[in-house]
């Protein structure tokens, strides 16, 4: 609820249609791409299908009815998601009108600010006004500001603190090569991108996205990316499930990925090795 709504602030939707717009090749446009996957996904179902007839005439016949009901129903899944956000959006905007009110009475400086209230804070200003609200507010803002700055947030953290992901040795790159998860098949090459907020940011066409995570916020950079590497995630995080779909390799779990790799760099990221490769270049960054 804190975060502007694209019909907020729809810099993000402009930066993604400058990216497609980017794209010169017509083989990469979004209907092609989408059309070539959904062919390869139908052939790969006939091709199970026949395989399993052979022997087994029964679980074919079942085995295509499953696999080709997933294919349709699957998109569901975002169902929920999407009808929560609207909820999430009218919380938002009543939010936002209370802080607006607050402003006016000169207890915040800004509608916004409302978001660094917690209930009881806002229902005592909203009441008898907010002594000392203001100091409150700025000092939130600082530490979720400072917080953003954070490269990557701890997977596991012990009752003392400790992040043993922080304790355990790291493999040292050889050859250039970063070894992390397989998530998505296949092998792409080309100029890294390093991502830490997707907001108003872009990926030109055949840029690799690295990034730490990804969410459904990300997914616009996907159209026009040649690959992904996160530093965390899983085979069925949204990450690796959407590079499938758009048919882009991806590597996952690639420790401090995001510092290791920097925007520029030429690299060859192999979906099904789980390997990241820092290609070797000459002194006019053409590789050698």
């Amino acid at each position: 609820m804190g975060v502007p709504r694209w019909a907020e602030d729809p810099a993000p939707v402009f930066a993604a249609l400058a990216g497609y717009l980017r794209v010169t090749d017509p083989e990469q446009a979004p209907d092609r791409r989408f059309a070539r996957a959904a062919a390869d996904a139908v052939a790969k179902i006939d091709e199970l299908v026949a395989r399993a007839r052979r022997g087994r005439p029964v679980r074919a016949r079942l085995a295509g009815f499953v696999l080709r009901r997933s294919r349709a129903l699957a998109g569901l899944r975002e169902l929920p998601k999407f009808a929560w956000l609207y909820a999430f959006a009218e919380m938002r905007r009543q939010l936002l009108a209370a802080g607006a009110e607050l402003q006016r009475r000169g207890v915040l400086d800004r509608a916004e600010d409302v978001m660094f209230l917690d209930f009881r804070e806002a229902f005592t200003a909203a009441d008898s006004g907010g002594d000392g609200l203001g100091e409150r507010v700025a000092s939130r803002r600082a530490e979720y500001r400072r917080e953003m700055r954070r490269r990557s947030v701890p997977g596991l953290l012990l009752s003392d603190g400790t992040n043993p992901e922080a304790l355990a040795p790291s493999t040292p790159a050889v050859d250039g090569t970063l070894a992390g998860m397989a998530a998505a098949p296949g092998t792409a090459t080309g100029r890294a991108r390093v991502i830490l907020d997707p907001a108003g940011a872009h990926v030109e066409p055949g840029e690799i996205l690295v990034a730490p995570t990804t969410d459904p916020g990300w997914t616009p950079l996907f159209m026009t990316a040649g690959g992904l590497v996160t530093e965390t995630g899983a085979p069925m995080a949204h990450g690796p499930t959407v590079a499938r779909e758009y048919g882009i390799p991806a590597v996952i779990c690639v420790r401090d990925a995001t510092q290791v790799i920097t925007t520029g760099q030429l690299i060859t990221v192999d979906g099904a090795a789980g390997t990241v490769t820092v290609v070797p270049q000459n002194g006019d960054g053409q590789p050698v």
